[in-house]
Protein backbone atom coordinates (compact mmCIF):
# COMPACT_ATOMS: atom_id res chain seq x y z
CA UNK A 1 0.00 0.00 0.00
CA UNK A 2 1.11 3.51 -0.61
CA UNK A 3 0.05 6.90 0.82
CA UNK A 4 1.16 10.31 -0.50
CA UNK A 5 1.64 13.13 2.08
CA UNK A 6 1.66 16.56 0.93
CA UNK A 7 0.70 19.04 3.71
CA UNK A 8 0.90 22.68 4.97
CA UNK A 9 -0.68 22.18 8.27
CA UNK A 10 1.94 19.76 9.85
CA UNK A 11 -0.21 18.99 13.37
CA UNK A 12 -0.03 15.82 13.78
CA UNK A 13 1.91 14.78 10.57
CA UNK A 14 4.59 12.17 12.18
CA UNK A 15 2.70 10.50 14.79
CA UNK A 16 0.25 9.91 11.90
CA UNK A 17 3.09 9.16 9.68
CA UNK A 18 4.63 6.45 11.73
CA UNK A 19 1.36 4.85 12.10
CA UNK A 20 0.57 4.05 8.38
CA UNK A 21 4.41 2.91 8.10
CA UNK A 22 3.75 0.49 11.08
CA UNK A 23 0.65 -0.61 9.00
CA UNK A 24 2.97 -1.16 5.85
CA UNK A 25 2.36 1.84 4.25
CA UNK A 26 4.91 2.89 1.77
CA UNK A 27 5.13 6.62 2.26
CA UNK A 28 5.63 9.44 -0.48
CA UNK A 29 6.02 13.21 0.58
CA UNK A 30 6.42 16.39 -1.17
CA UNK A 31 8.14 19.38 -0.35
CA UNK A 32 8.05 20.24 2.81
CA UNK A 33 6.35 17.26 4.35
CA UNK A 34 9.27 15.70 2.70
CA UNK A 35 11.61 17.49 4.83
CA UNK A 36 9.75 17.21 8.28
CA UNK A 37 9.62 13.01 7.73
CA UNK A 38 13.54 13.41 6.86
CA UNK A 39 14.55 15.38 10.00
CA UNK A 40 12.00 12.88 11.84
CA UNK A 41 13.98 10.05 10.54
CA UNK A 42 11.00 8.69 8.72
CA UNK A 43 11.46 6.89 5.76
CA UNK A 44 10.14 7.88 2.89
CA UNK A 45 10.60 8.32 -0.90
CA UNK A 46 10.49 11.79 -2.39
CA UNK A 47 7.82 12.96 -5.14
CA UNK A 48 10.79 13.45 -7.23
CA UNK A 49 12.20 9.78 -6.79
CA UNK A 50 9.08 8.75 -8.02
CA UNK A 51 8.35 10.97 -11.52
CA UNK A 52 11.99 10.97 -12.06
CA UNK A 53 11.56 14.70 -12.61
CA UNK A 54 12.57 17.83 -10.31
CA UNK A 55 10.57 20.07 -8.14
CA UNK A 56 10.37 23.41 -10.44
CA UNK A 57 9.30 26.78 -10.33
CA UNK A 58 10.04 27.55 -6.84
CA UNK A 59 8.07 24.61 -5.93
CA UNK A 60 4.61 25.67 -8.60
CA UNK A 61 5.33 21.94 -10.11
CA UNK A 62 5.77 19.17 -8.06
CA UNK A 63 2.85 16.75 -7.68
CA UNK A 64 1.25 17.62 -11.24
CA UNK A 65 2.89 14.12 -13.39
CA UNK A 66 1.01 11.08 -14.68
CA UNK A 67 3.15 8.85 -12.50
CA UNK A 68 1.49 10.51 -9.25
CA UNK A 69 -2.18 11.11 -10.66
CA UNK A 70 -2.36 7.66 -12.48
CA UNK A 71 -1.56 6.07 -9.52
CA UNK A 72 -4.53 8.19 -7.67
CA UNK A 73 -6.98 7.68 -10.27
CA UNK A 74 -6.67 4.48 -11.69
CA UNK A 75 -9.72 2.47 -11.44
CA UNK A 76 -8.65 -0.92 -9.69
CA UNK A 77 -11.86 -2.36 -11.47
CA UNK A 78 -11.03 -1.81 -14.58
CA UNK A 79 -8.30 -4.32 -16.56
CA UNK A 80 -7.86 -1.49 -18.79
CA UNK A 81 -6.38 0.99 -16.23
CA UNK A 82 -4.31 -1.51 -14.02
CA UNK A 83 -2.86 -2.56 -17.25
CA UNK A 84 -1.93 0.67 -17.82
CA UNK A 85 -0.33 1.06 -14.66
CA UNK A 86 1.50 -1.98 -14.77
CA UNK A 87 2.89 -0.31 -19.01
CA UNK A 88 4.30 2.63 -17.34
CA UNK A 89 5.50 1.24 -13.93
CA UNK A 90 3.03 3.10 -12.18
CA UNK A 91 2.55 2.16 -8.60
CA UNK A 92 -1.28 2.90 -7.40
CA UNK A 93 -1.77 5.36 -4.66
CA UNK A 94 -4.17 4.29 -1.51
CA UNK A 95 -4.13 7.02 0.36
CA UNK A 96 -3.47 10.42 -0.29
CA UNK A 97 -3.14 13.19 2.66
CA UNK A 98 -3.22 16.85 1.60
CA UNK A 99 -4.31 19.80 3.18
CA UNK A 100 -4.38 23.29 1.39
CA UNK A 101 -1.96 26.49 1.67
CA UNK A 102 -3.85 29.09 4.26
CA UNK A 103 -5.18 31.03 1.97
CA UNK A 104 -7.34 32.83 3.96
CA UNK A 105 -5.09 33.94 6.97
CA UNK A 106 -2.34 35.80 4.12
CA UNK A 107 -4.17 35.57 0.50
CA UNK A 108 -1.75 35.96 -1.98
CA UNK A 109 -1.08 34.66 -5.23
CA UNK A 110 1.59 32.62 -3.76
CA UNK A 111 -1.03 30.98 -1.69
CA UNK A 112 -3.53 30.27 -4.65
CA UNK A 113 -2.69 26.29 -4.48
CA UNK A 114 -2.41 24.42 -7.43
CA UNK A 115 -1.28 20.96 -6.94
CA UNK A 116 -2.92 19.97 -3.52
CA UNK A 117 -6.31 20.76 -5.00
CA UNK A 118 -5.51 18.90 -7.99
CA UNK A 119 -4.75 15.30 -5.67
CA UNK A 120 -7.46 16.21 -3.07
CA UNK A 121 -10.28 16.09 -6.45
CA UNK A 122 -8.63 13.19 -7.90
CA UNK A 123 -8.31 11.13 -4.81
CA UNK A 124 -11.65 12.48 -3.90
CA UNK A 125 -13.55 11.30 -7.38
CA UNK A 126 -11.68 8.28 -7.18
CA UNK A 127 -12.47 7.26 -3.42
CA UNK A 128 -14.03 3.99 -4.38
CA UNK A 129 -10.52 3.55 -4.02
CA UNK A 130 -8.35 5.66 -2.54
CA UNK A 131 -8.87 7.67 0.62
CA UNK A 132 -8.50 11.22 0.76
CA UNK A 133 -7.35 12.75 4.45
CA UNK A 134 -8.13 16.83 4.13
CA UNK A 135 -7.59 17.44 8.31
CA UNK A 136 -5.08 16.09 11.27
CA UNK A 137 -8.27 15.93 12.87
CA UNK A 138 -9.06 12.79 10.90
CA UNK A 139 -5.80 11.14 11.27
CA UNK A 140 -6.74 9.26 14.38
CA UNK A 141 -10.04 7.77 13.15
CA UNK A 142 -8.44 6.63 9.77
CA UNK A 143 -5.61 5.62 11.81
CA UNK A 144 -7.79 3.42 14.21
CA UNK A 145 -9.85 1.60 11.11
CA UNK A 146 -7.02 0.72 9.08
CA UNK A 147 -5.44 -1.05 12.33
CA UNK A 148 -8.74 -3.04 12.91
CA UNK A 149 -10.09 -3.60 9.59
CA UNK A 150 -6.70 -3.48 7.81
CA UNK A 151 -8.67 -1.09 5.01
CA UNK A 152 -10.96 1.75 5.19
CA UNK A 153 -14.53 1.53 4.81
CA UNK A 154 -16.65 2.14 1.91
CA UNK A 155 -18.63 4.95 4.04
CA UNK A 156 -15.87 5.96 5.40
CA UNK A 157 -14.34 6.76 2.30
CA UNK A 158 -17.42 8.37 0.56
CA UNK A 159 -17.14 10.80 3.89
CA UNK A 160 -13.68 11.76 3.57
CA UNK A 161 -14.21 12.59 -0.16
CA UNK A 162 -17.55 14.65 0.92
CA UNK A 163 -15.06 16.39 3.15
CA UNK A 164 -12.48 16.78 0.59
CA UNK A 165 -14.74 18.43 -1.98
CA UNK A 166 -16.03 20.46 0.69
CA UNK A 167 -12.48 21.50 1.44
CA UNK A 168 -11.48 22.65 -1.86
CA UNK A 169 -15.25 24.35 -2.26
CA UNK A 170 -14.01 26.61 1.08
CA UNK A 171 -10.63 27.39 -0.46
CA UNK A 172 -12.13 28.02 -4.12
CA UNK A 173 -15.11 30.99 -2.61
CA UNK A 174 -11.75 32.17 -0.22
CA UNK A 175 -10.10 33.25 -3.50
CA UNK A 176 -13.05 34.26 -5.53
CA UNK A 177 -13.95 36.47 -2.89
CA UNK A 178 -9.93 38.26 -2.10
CA UNK A 179 -10.35 38.80 -6.26
CA UNK A 180 -13.97 40.37 -5.54
CA UNK A 181 -12.02 42.94 -2.36
CA UNK A 182 -9.19 43.99 -5.71
CA UNK A 183 -7.14 40.40 -5.37
CA UNK A 184 -3.86 41.26 -5.90
CA UNK A 185 -4.09 44.95 -7.23
CA UNK A 186 -4.50 45.69 -3.59
CA UNK A 187 -7.48 47.24 -1.55
CA UNK A 188 -9.98 49.36 -3.98
CA UNK A 189 -12.81 51.51 -2.84
CA UNK A 190 -15.87 50.29 -1.88
CA UNK A 191 -17.47 49.47 -5.08
CA UNK A 192 -21.20 47.72 -6.14
CA UNK A 193 -19.25 45.02 -6.94
CA UNK A 194 -17.30 44.55 -3.61
CA UNK A 195 -20.72 44.74 -1.89
CA UNK A 196 -22.67 42.72 -3.75
CA UNK A 197 -20.51 40.63 -6.33
CA UNK A 198 -21.45 39.49 -9.80
CA UNK A 199 -21.02 36.26 -8.12
CA UNK A 200 -21.79 35.22 -4.20
CA UNK A 201 -19.74 32.02 -3.34
CA UNK A 202 -20.08 30.93 0.67
CA UNK A 203 -19.37 27.69 2.11
CA UNK A 204 -20.88 27.07 5.39
CA UNK A 205 -19.73 24.20 8.06
CA UNK A 206 -22.62 23.03 10.58
CA UNK A 207 -21.73 24.55 14.00
CA UNK A 208 -24.67 22.72 16.29
CA UNK A 209 -27.64 21.04 15.27
CA UNK A 210 -30.38 23.19 17.48
CA UNK A 211 -33.27 21.81 18.82
CA UNK A 212 -35.51 22.09 16.41
CA UNK A 213 -36.38 24.97 13.87
CA UNK A 214 -38.72 27.77 14.13
CA UNK A 215 -41.65 25.26 14.80
CA UNK A 216 -40.82 21.60 16.50
CA UNK A 217 -41.51 20.03 13.32
CA UNK A 218 -38.76 21.71 11.76
CA UNK A 219 -35.01 20.51 11.63
CA UNK A 220 -32.92 23.25 12.56
CA UNK A 221 -29.27 23.87 12.54
CA UNK A 222 -26.62 26.68 13.12
CA UNK A 223 -23.73 27.11 10.32
CA UNK A 224 -21.12 29.54 9.92
CA UNK A 225 -19.08 30.91 7.26
CA UNK A 226 -16.65 27.82 6.83
CA UNK A 227 -12.65 29.31 8.24
CA UNK A 228 -14.58 31.55 10.45
CA UNK A 229 -15.24 31.92 14.21
CA UNK A 230 -18.26 33.60 14.84
CA UNK A 231 -19.39 34.99 18.47
CA UNK A 232 -21.49 32.11 19.16
CA UNK A 233 -18.91 29.71 18.73
CA UNK A 234 -17.75 30.85 22.13
CA UNK A 235 -21.01 31.06 24.31
CA UNK A 236 -20.90 28.49 27.13
CA UNK A 237 -24.21 27.69 28.07
CA UNK A 238 -24.21 26.63 31.95
CA UNK A 239 -28.02 25.48 32.43
CA UNK A 240 -31.42 24.85 30.49
CA UNK A 241 -32.71 22.76 27.92
CA UNK A 242 -30.83 22.44 24.25
CA UNK A 243 -31.05 25.86 22.46
CA UNK A 244 -33.62 26.20 19.45
CA UNK A 245 -33.52 28.15 16.02
CA UNK A 246 -35.57 30.72 17.70
CA UNK A 247 -33.40 31.03 20.60
CA UNK A 248 -30.54 31.42 19.11
CA UNK A 249 -32.32 34.17 16.44
CA UNK A 250 -33.54 36.51 19.24
CA UNK A 251 -30.58 35.96 21.56
CA UNK A 252 -28.76 37.21 18.71
CA UNK A 253 -31.15 40.23 18.32
CA UNK A 254 -31.03 41.06 22.40
CA UNK A 255 -27.20 40.84 22.77
CA UNK A 256 -26.47 42.91 19.53
CA UNK A 257 -28.94 45.40 20.65
CA UNK A 258 -27.57 45.76 24.27
CA UNK A 259 -24.23 46.15 22.75
CA UNK A 260 -25.36 48.78 20.97
CA UNK A 261 -27.30 50.48 23.44
CA UNK A 262 -23.69 50.64 25.38
CA UNK A 263 -21.97 52.05 23.19
CA UNK A 264 -24.28 54.86 22.79
CA UNK A 265 -24.21 55.59 26.57
CA UNK A 266 -20.79 54.89 27.97
CA UNK A 267 -20.33 54.60 31.59
CA UNK A 268 -24.19 53.37 32.04
CA UNK A 269 -25.70 49.64 31.97
CA UNK A 270 -27.82 48.11 29.36
CA UNK A 271 -30.63 45.79 29.52
CA UNK A 272 -32.56 44.39 26.64
CA UNK A 273 -35.82 41.70 26.76
CA UNK A 274 -36.78 41.01 23.91
CA UNK A 275 -39.50 38.46 22.00
CA UNK A 276 -39.28 37.34 18.76
CA UNK A 277 -36.65 39.49 17.86
CA UNK A 278 -38.23 42.67 18.90
CA UNK A 279 -37.41 44.71 22.21
CA UNK A 280 -40.22 44.62 24.76
CA UNK A 281 -38.33 47.20 27.10
CA UNK A 282 -34.79 48.15 27.07
CA UNK A 283 -32.91 50.06 29.47
CA UNK A 284 -29.78 52.04 30.23
CA UNK A 285 -29.39 53.17 33.81
CA UNK A 286 -26.24 53.34 36.16
CA UNK A 287 -27.25 49.79 37.12
CA UNK A 288 -27.50 46.52 35.99
CA UNK A 289 -30.31 45.83 38.53
CA UNK A 290 -31.77 49.22 37.92
CA UNK A 291 -31.98 48.48 33.91
CA UNK A 292 -33.19 45.22 34.08
CA UNK A 293 -36.53 46.39 36.74
CA UNK A 294 -36.86 49.69 34.14
CA UNK A 295 -36.62 47.46 31.05
CA UNK A 296 -39.06 44.66 32.41
CA UNK A 297 -41.14 47.41 33.64
CA UNK A 298 -41.72 48.47 30.22
CA UNK A 299 -43.72 45.77 29.55
CA UNK A 300 -43.63 42.84 31.80
CA UNK A 301 -46.60 40.99 29.99
CA UNK A 302 -44.73 40.33 26.58
CA UNK A 303 -41.40 39.65 28.36
CA UNK A 304 -42.74 36.19 29.05
CA UNK A 305 -40.70 33.71 27.26
CA UNK A 306 -38.33 36.47 25.71
CA UNK A 307 -34.72 36.75 25.85
CA UNK A 308 -32.86 39.13 28.68
CA UNK A 309 -29.61 40.55 27.39
CA UNK A 310 -27.49 41.39 30.53
CA UNK A 311 -24.53 44.10 29.34
CA UNK A 312 -22.28 42.78 32.43
CA UNK A 313 -22.24 40.34 34.81
CA UNK A 314 -25.34 38.72 36.58
CA UNK A 315 -25.02 38.31 40.69
CA UNK A 316 -27.02 36.91 42.67
CA UNK A 317 -28.90 39.78 43.17
CA UNK A 318 -29.75 40.33 39.79
CA UNK A 319 -30.93 36.54 39.17
CA UNK A 320 -33.02 36.41 42.13
CA UNK A 321 -34.64 39.64 40.54
CA UNK A 322 -34.81 38.24 37.49
CA UNK A 323 -35.98 34.91 38.72
CA UNK A 324 -39.00 36.53 40.05
CA UNK A 325 -39.99 38.00 37.25
CA UNK A 326 -41.48 36.17 34.20
CA UNK A 327 -40.43 32.96 33.03
CA UNK A 328 -37.51 34.18 30.49
CA UNK A 329 -36.55 31.43 27.55
CA UNK A 330 -32.90 32.76 27.76
CA UNK A 331 -30.61 34.79 29.97
CA UNK A 332 -27.60 35.95 28.00
CA UNK A 333 -24.80 37.93 29.71
CA UNK A 334 -21.01 38.74 29.77
CA UNK A 335 -20.75 36.30 32.69
CA UNK A 336 -22.65 34.74 35.90
CA UNK A 337 -21.40 34.25 39.00
CA UNK A 338 -21.71 30.51 40.91
CA UNK A 339 -24.23 31.98 42.80
CA UNK A 340 -26.19 33.55 40.44
CA UNK A 341 -26.36 30.53 38.06
CA UNK A 342 -27.24 28.31 41.62
CA UNK A 343 -30.46 30.46 41.76
CA UNK A 344 -31.23 30.67 38.61
CA UNK A 345 -31.01 26.93 37.93
CA UNK A 346 -33.26 26.04 41.31
CA UNK A 347 -36.02 28.60 40.20
CA UNK A 348 -35.43 28.58 36.45
CA UNK A 349 -33.98 24.87 35.13
CA UNK A 350 -35.51 25.42 31.64
CA UNK A 351 -33.83 28.92 31.31
CA UNK A 352 -31.12 28.73 29.16
CA UNK A 353 -28.24 30.46 31.01
CA UNK A 354 -25.21 31.90 28.32
CA UNK A 355 -22.38 33.77 29.25
CA UNK A 356 -20.86 35.19 25.52
CA UNK A 357 -18.41 37.63 23.82
CA UNK A 358 -19.10 40.60 22.09
CA UNK A 359 -20.65 39.91 18.84
CA UNK A 360 -18.70 40.49 15.84
CA UNK A 361 -20.29 42.93 13.45
CA UNK A 362 -23.42 41.85 10.96
CA UNK A 363 -21.09 42.23 7.70
CA UNK A 364 -23.22 40.86 5.05
CA UNK A 365 -26.82 39.99 4.87
CA UNK A 366 -28.14 37.45 2.72
CA UNK A 367 -32.00 36.61 3.05
CA UNK A 368 -33.44 33.40 0.60
CA UNK A 369 -36.39 32.39 -0.43
CA UNK A 370 -36.65 29.26 -2.60
CA UNK A 371 -33.72 29.60 -5.41
CA UNK A 372 -33.75 33.28 -4.63
CA UNK A 373 -31.64 35.53 -2.77
CA UNK A 374 -31.09 39.10 -1.10
CA UNK A 375 -27.98 40.61 -0.73
CA UNK A 376 -26.68 43.43 1.07
CA UNK A 377 -24.26 45.46 3.41
CA UNK A 378 -25.70 45.94 6.99
CA UNK A 379 -27.74 48.10 8.37
CA UNK A 380 -25.90 50.82 10.35
CA UNK A 381 -26.70 54.07 12.02
CA UNK A 382 -24.80 56.17 9.95
CA UNK A 383 -25.66 59.52 10.65
CA UNK A 384 -24.38 60.71 14.43
CA UNK A 385 -26.99 62.63 16.78
CA UNK A 386 -24.96 65.71 16.15
CA UNK A 387 -25.85 65.84 12.53
CA UNK A 388 -29.63 65.68 13.41
CA UNK A 389 -31.42 68.53 11.86
CA UNK A 390 -34.08 70.30 14.36
CA UNK A 391 -37.24 71.45 12.36
CA UNK A 392 -39.50 72.93 14.51
CA UNK A 393 -39.80 75.81 16.89
CA UNK A 394 -38.24 74.33 20.25
CA UNK A 395 -34.55 73.01 20.17
CA UNK A 396 -34.36 69.70 22.16
CA UNK A 397 -33.10 69.87 25.75
CA UNK A 398 -30.03 67.10 26.67
CA UNK A 399 -32.56 64.92 28.60
CA UNK A 400 -34.86 64.92 25.72
CA UNK A 401 -31.52 64.09 22.96
CA UNK A 402 -30.65 61.11 25.22
CA UNK A 403 -34.46 59.91 25.08
CA UNK A 404 -34.71 60.68 21.62
CA UNK A 405 -31.35 58.57 20.88
CA UNK A 406 -32.43 55.32 22.60
CA UNK A 407 -35.84 55.45 20.67
CA UNK A 408 -33.78 56.06 17.58
CA UNK A 409 -31.50 52.81 18.08
CA UNK A 410 -34.27 50.50 20.00
CA UNK A 411 -36.88 51.66 16.64
CA UNK A 412 -33.69 50.61 13.85
CA UNK A 413 -33.88 47.27 15.48
CA UNK A 414 -37.59 46.53 15.80
CA UNK A 415 -39.74 45.08 12.81
CA UNK A 416 -41.14 47.72 10.68
CA UNK A 417 -43.74 49.44 10.57
CA UNK A 418 -42.00 50.61 13.98
CA UNK A 419 -42.86 53.51 16.50
CA UNK A 420 -41.03 53.44 20.14
CA UNK A 421 -41.52 55.92 22.94
CA UNK A 422 -38.84 56.51 25.70
CA UNK A 423 -38.48 58.47 28.81
CA UNK A 424 -35.34 58.61 31.32
CA UNK A 425 -33.24 55.87 29.66
CA UNK A 426 -35.86 53.35 29.53
CA UNK A 427 -37.72 52.37 25.80
CA UNK A 428 -41.71 52.72 27.71
CA UNK A 429 -43.51 51.72 24.47
CA UNK A 430 -42.85 49.71 21.29
CA UNK A 431 -45.02 49.29 18.72
CA UNK A 432 -43.41 46.82 16.00
CA UNK A 433 -44.18 45.17 12.70
CA UNK A 434 -47.54 46.95 11.99
CA UNK A 435 -49.08 47.69 7.93
CA UNK A 436 -50.41 51.41 9.57
CA UNK A 437 -47.68 53.95 11.35
CA UNK A 438 -50.71 55.04 12.89
CA UNK A 439 -51.55 51.84 14.18
CA UNK A 440 -48.16 50.85 15.74
CA UNK A 441 -48.03 54.80 17.16
CA UNK A 442 -50.86 53.61 19.25
CA UNK A 443 -49.44 50.58 20.30
CA UNK A 444 -46.40 52.13 21.83
CA UNK A 445 -48.21 54.49 23.57
CA UNK A 446 -50.74 52.24 24.70
CA UNK A 447 -47.43 50.06 26.22
CA UNK A 448 -46.57 52.57 27.32
CA UNK A 449 -49.85 54.31 29.14
CA UNK A 450 -48.98 56.92 31.47
CA UNK A 451 -45.25 56.85 31.00
CA UNK A 452 -46.15 58.57 27.46
CA UNK A 453 -46.21 61.67 28.91
CA UNK A 454 -42.86 63.64 28.52
CA UNK A 455 -41.81 60.58 26.71
CA UNK A 456 -39.47 61.26 23.38
CA UNK A 457 -40.55 59.32 20.34
CA UNK A 458 -39.15 57.69 17.43
CA UNK A 459 -40.30 56.78 14.04
CA UNK A 460 -38.26 54.57 11.75
CA UNK A 461 -39.61 56.00 8.45
CA UNK A 462 -41.25 59.41 7.59
CA UNK A 463 -44.51 60.55 8.36
CA UNK A 464 -46.27 59.87 5.49
CA UNK A 465 -49.56 62.06 6.87
CA UNK A 466 -49.61 64.24 10.40
CA UNK A 467 -51.94 61.95 12.35
CA UNK A 468 -49.18 59.41 13.10
CA UNK A 469 -47.74 62.17 14.34
CA UNK A 470 -50.80 63.73 16.48
CA UNK A 471 -51.60 59.95 17.90
CA UNK A 472 -48.34 60.53 19.93
CA UNK A 473 -48.80 64.49 20.74
CA UNK A 474 -51.90 63.29 21.88
CA UNK A 475 -50.53 61.03 24.78
CA UNK A 476 -48.15 63.33 25.43
CA UNK A 477 -44.81 62.66 23.86
CA UNK A 478 -42.77 65.94 23.85
CA UNK A 479 -40.45 65.37 21.08
CA UNK A 480 -40.03 62.50 18.10
CA UNK A 481 -36.96 61.92 15.77
CA UNK A 482 -38.01 60.81 12.13
CA UNK A 483 -36.07 60.28 8.81
CA UNK A 484 -38.02 62.95 6.89
CA UNK A 485 -38.67 62.65 2.98
CA UNK A 486 -42.00 62.84 2.56
CA UNK A 487 -43.77 65.55 0.33
CA UNK A 488 -45.70 66.05 3.78
CA UNK A 489 -42.74 67.09 5.41
CA UNK A 490 -44.52 70.76 5.60
CA UNK A 491 -47.68 69.66 6.94
CA UNK A 492 -46.03 67.22 9.83
CA UNK A 493 -43.61 69.59 10.88
CA UNK A 494 -46.71 72.47 11.14
CA UNK A 495 -48.38 69.59 13.28
CA UNK A 496 -45.02 69.82 15.96
CA UNK A 497 -44.61 73.48 16.13
CA UNK A 498 -48.55 73.44 16.78
CA UNK A 499 -48.70 70.83 19.16
CA UNK A 500 -45.65 72.75 20.74
CA UNK A 501 -43.18 69.85 20.49
CA UNK A 502 -39.77 69.16 19.22
CA UNK A 503 -39.00 67.41 15.76
CA UNK A 504 -35.58 66.44 14.60
CA UNK A 505 -34.88 64.85 11.13
CA UNK A 506 -32.10 62.22 10.65
CA UNK A 507 -32.50 61.77 6.60
CA UNK A 508 -32.00 58.12 7.14
CA UNK A 509 -34.54 55.42 7.19
CA UNK A 510 -34.29 52.21 9.21
CA UNK A 511 -36.83 49.88 7.92
CA UNK A 512 -36.78 46.03 9.61
CA UNK A 513 -38.73 43.07 7.56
Amino acid sequence: MRALLSVWDKTGLLDFARGLESLGFELVASGGTARSLAEAGVAHLDVADVTGFPEMLDGRVKTLHPRIHGGILANRSEDSHLAALRAHDIVPIDLVVCNLYPFSSDPSIELIDVGGPTMVRAAAKNHHHVGVVTSPSQYGVILEELRESGQLSDITRHELARAAFAHTAAYDADIVAWMDRGGAIGPTPETLDEVVPMTLHLTLERASVVRYGENPHQIGARYRVAGTAPWWDAVLQHAGSALSYLNLFDADAAWRLVHELAADAPGLAAVAIIKHANASGAAVATTLHDAFNKALDADPQSAFGGIVAVGGEVDNELATLIAAGPQADVIIAESFTDDAIATLITRRKATRLLSAPSPEPLGRSIRTFGNTALVQNADELLVPVNAWRCVTDLQPTPEQLRDLALAWRVCARTTSNAIVLARGGVAVGIGAGQQSRVVAAGIAAAKAGEKAVGSAASSDAFFPFADGLESLTSVGVTAVVQPGGSVRDAEVIAAANAARIVMMLTGERHFRH
